[in-house]
This record gives C-alpha cells, sequence and structure tokens, in this order.
C-alpha cells in the first residue's frame, strides 16, 4: 500500500503515521528523515542536501526529489510506504510520479486528516512545556494538577514562542496556502480521501482503517 499523509500543523499526523505504519507494516518516511539518512549514508545527494541546510538554505527539488527516488527504492518499500512531507507543490507531485512509475509502483490514497482552523488554533496555542525537565501539557486536553506548573518539578509552565496565537494562526495560513493546489491535484486524480481529524485519535484511526480496507 502506497499512501502519502496530509494535513496541517496540530491536525495530529504523527500519531496517525505511527499506527498506520505499525498496523500495516509500511515504512513511515518523512522528509527530515531521508534527509538525515541521506547525510548520514554519506550519499552523493545526502552531501549536497547537508551543503544548502549547513547554509540555511532550502534543498532544492531535484535534490530532495532524487533522495525520495534512493529511499523508494529500498527493500523495506516493497510492500508500500508512507510518505509524510512530501510532495510539497505540484511540481514535486508529478516528479512523484514518475519516480512510482520508473519502480513500477502507483500512489493507492492520499489520506487528509481533516480539522478545522479553529480547533487547530486551540489545540497548538494551549500546549505548555516544562523548561526544566521538558515534560508537556495542555490547558484542556492534558492540564497540569495545579494550574501553570509541572506535576513533576513544580516549575513554572511556558508556552513556546512558536506556540503563541499570531504565530500559530500565520503557520497555519502558510501550510494551507501550500496544501490546497496539492489536495485538489489528487481530488481530480481520485487518490485523495479526507478523514474527520477532530474526533478521538483511535476514532480517527478506525476512519483510516475502515476508508483502507473498503
Amino acid at each position: 500500500m502506497n499512501l502519502i499523509l496530509m494535513g496541517l500543523p496540530g491536525a495530529g499526523k504523527g500519531t496517525q503515521a505511527e499506527k498506520i505504519s505499525e498496523k500495516y507494516n509500511i515504512p513511515h518516511i518523512s522528509t527530515g528523515d531521508m534527509f538525515r539518512q541521506a547525510i548520514k549514508d554519506g550519499t552523493e545527494l545526502g552531501k549536497k542536501a547537508k551543503a544548502y541546510m549547513d547554509q540555511g538554505d532550502l534543498v532544492p527539488d531535484e535534490v530532495t526529489v532524487g533522495i525520495v527516488k534512493e529511499r523508494l527504492a529500498k527493500d523495506d518499500c516493497e510492500k508500500g510506504f508512507l510518505l509524510d512531507g512530501f510532495p510539497r507543490t505540484i511540481q514535486q507531485a508529478e516528479s512523484l510520479q514518475t519516480i512510482l512509475q520508473e519502480l513500477g509502483e502507483s500512489i493507492d490514497y492520499v489520506l487528509h486528516v481533516d480539522v478545522p482552523e479553529e480547533k487547530l488554533v486551540e489545540r497548538l496555542t494551549g500546549r505548555r512545556i516544562c523548561p526544566t525537565c521538558g515534560k508537556a501539557y495542555h490547558v484542556i486536553y492534558n492540564p497540569p494538577k495545579e494550574a501553570g506548573k509541572c506535576d513533576k518539578d513544580g516549575s513554572a509552565l511556558i508556552q513556546r514562542e512558536d506556540d503563541q496565537l499570531e504565530t500559530v494562526k500565520n503557520r497555519l495560513e502558510v501550510n494551507k496556502k501550500q496544501a490546497q493546489p496539492l489536495l485538489d491535484f489528487y481530488h481530480d486524480k481520485g487518490y485523495l480521501v479526507t478523514i474527520n481529524g477532530e474526533q478521538d485519535i483511535d476514532l480517527v484511526f478506525k476512519d483510516i482503517q475502515a476508508k483502507l480496507e473498503q
């Protein structure tokens, strides 16, 4: 089963990716992991990616696509894969189709974990971290026993800068603009499956399973 996973920040993609990977015994491949592995393996493309990343530049498409191609050709992808964070543009999506054709494969489903924006804002801005031990809380879903204090060591909890309202709204807006053309692209090709990500984690996964096993 060859899958692509999409969803805005805070939609719970990471959690579902783990569950899908475990249940269907396919590797969960995120862009970051691919880059790290290619760099660690010292491949030609890994070295190129590292040079861009070290300078704080975006890795250009031809390098990213090459790394994806190397990764999908590995033995553990024989039974399928779950791509997360790639493709990000129509151009990358078209390159991915070419790669898969060369490998004699195709995409089965593009899973879009869909959560209303106001819910995502609530999820992301409600996160709190203990600066001492790193334990994470949420003011609504996972509050500490005493408001604003870590259960473990009593430190005052902090809100990370990128979890503040303005930053969160901007991040969602940027991601939404980037994702919409891709969602349309995959919808038109008949691959897109939308999952209600507002439900409980297990129910979201149950929905995914039902769609994949139809």
